[in-house]
């Protein structure tokens, strides 16, 4: 239960037809340090809403919202670095190389003003984004977003350091494919469907296993999560399984003061797949608070 507790946590291609109401769609690169780091980019614009998908995900796990939102909205979905799309070279992954990749894309795509929604490790991407470009983001979404606790106290957090470590470690001793079947099966939610179950799987045991071990090790680096608090508008959609904490309320109140919070029963890490209707009004309704109601005659009707 440990291992969720902390996981929980220039140029471009043509350009093809989009979904009903949108303004079509293209397949993009943008470059950092040599990589090439792609997205979906649909719309227009430089107010927009970007999708980061977790660990050892890509960009089509947000399959059931851009039909969505990119009907009233320009919608970016990327691919970090590592994943999907984009280039997956041998090297160190690291938060702040995947913040630094939002960054080109949103270079990239001339975005100015961003409303970033993470899911699992992608929350983690997002805050650390905001966090060094406060002017960029507009807006904050935990879709079930990695928030790791470390301790400040130098003896508590040399047997934090160890456990993380040892969870790492399974993954590097054991047969990978067997530990990473096993981790994502502890995502999802009894009555997660079966046909879902295994596109996930067959996904993220698809992200090359250097990808995955190296993003994995830096998560568990202590000097990314500081206690900054971001006071912009936030909001939070979490499940509330076997991982979720009594505290974790007040305690994403305290760094996100203008917090919007929902724990949901009956669903999985992947909510927003689990139950994507839910999830699209609660977005829908989230963006329309903020004053991000999109493209005039964008309807945003519910997800699949």
């Amino acid at each position: 239960m440990f291992a969720l507790c902390l996981l929980s946590m220039t140029c471009s291609a043509g350009t093809s037809a989009g979904g009903p109401g949108n303004l079509g769609h293209r397949s993009a690169w943008a470059e950092l340090d040599g990589l090439r780091v792609h997205y979906l980019d649909y719309g227009q614009g430089e107010a927009a809403l970007v999708f980061i998908h977790g660990w050892a995900c890509d960009s089509s796990f947000w399959r059931l919202q851009e039909p969505v939102f990119s009907d009233g909205h320009r919608v970016l979905l990327v691919d970090l670095p590592g994943h999907g799309q984009s280039d997956k070279p041998e090297i160190v992954y690291t938060q702040a190389l995947f913040a630094r990749s939002i960054q080109a894309v949103l270079d990239n795509a001339g975005v100015t003003s961003a409303v970033l929604i993470g899911h699992s490790m992608g929350f983690s991407v997002a805050r650390r984004h905001a966090l060094d470009h406060p002017g960029r983001c507009a807006a904050l979404v935990s879709v079930d977003g990695t928030m790791l606790r470390v301790p400040r106290d130098p003896t508590r957090l040399d047997v934090w350091r160890a456990e993380y470590q040892a969870f790492v470690d399974r993954f590097r001793v054991t047969d990978y494919q067997r530990a990473a079947e096993a981790y994502i099966r502890f995502m999802f939610a009894d009555a997660t469907p079966e046909g879902l179950r295994r596109e996930i799987t067959a996904k993220m045991l698809a992200t090359p296993r250097h990808v995955a071990l190296s993003a994995l090790a830096n998560i568990g680096d202590p000097s990314i999560w500081p206690e900054t608090v971001f006071n912009k508008p936030t909001l939070a959609a979490l499940a509330r399984q076997s991982w979720y904490r009594a505290d974790d309320e007040s305690y994403m109140r305290r760094l996100f003061p203008r917090l919007e919070y929902q724990a949901w029963t009956d669903v999985g890490h992947f909510l927003m797949m689990d139950r994507p209707d839910r999830f699209n009004r609660t977005l829908l309704k989230f963006l329309a608070s903020i004053g991000q109601h999109g493209r005039a005659g964008g309807h945003g009707s519910g997800g699949a």
